[in-house]
């Protein structure tokens, strides 16, 4: 009977231990629902510095303009397509700080509040399973009205634009990006309240 009582004891013992640290560790692996809503000059809201990158890396010469004011987000530029390529300027959100992959998968897919004044715009999920740049992309469809929209793209409507078409897996995440293009030179404006998952 006493070994009884000590068997139950310990088995209640490690029980309560790990009823404490259970939480923890789901909440210290849980990727947070908003990724940025712009309120830190130069870092998203996982307190990871913001990158921009344009297709002058590849040849091309478009100018881009970034500037965070009052909570927003404001991309401005002329995109001027390399011969024979697209033309492209990309903001991307890291969702680690050392672009180690991180779980979404307990969310539908992203969502952001933009307002599109001019040009064409996609949004991507960086997987870390993708290694040729070919993201799992959506383009944002709103009108250029001068109100913000909240647009919502569920992971199952991200398409690859040149390989194979693969499953996007949610749970290998490093990034997301918000992507100017346009296949002739032309210019565009873009104002991103904030962005995340859903």
């Amino acid at each position: 009977m006493n070994m009884l009582n000590q068997t139950m004891r310990h088995f209640f013992g490690l029980f309560a231990i790990a009823s404490i640290l259970l939480p923890v560790c789901a909440f210290a692996n849980e990727l947070p629902e908003l990724v940025d809503n712009f309120k830190h000059q130069t870092q998203n809201n996982l307190g990871v510095q913001r990158q921009f990158m344009n297709d002058t890396v590849a040849g091309g010469s478009s100018e881009s303009e970034v500037t965070v004011q009052g909570g927003k987000m404001h991309l401005t530029g002329n995109l001027i397509p390399p011969r024979g390529q697209p033309a492209w300027a990309s903001s991307i959100l890291l969702l680690d700080a050392q672009g180690k992959p991180m779980d979404a998968s307990g969310y539908q897919g992203i969502r952001l509040k933009v307002k599109i004044n001019q040009g064409l715009m996609s949004v991507s999920a960086n997987s870390a399973e993708v290694e040729n740049f070919d993201y799992h992309a959506a383009p944002v469809l709103i009108k250029a009205d001068n109100k913000f929209h909240e647009v919502k793209l569920p992971f199952s409507s991200l398409k690859r634009a040149w390989s194979e078409q693969t499953s996007l897996d949610a749970s290998t995440l490093n990034s997301l990006s918000i992507v100017a293009f346009a296949m002739q030179q032309s210019a565009y404006d873009f104002v991103i309240d904030e962005i995340g998952f859903y």
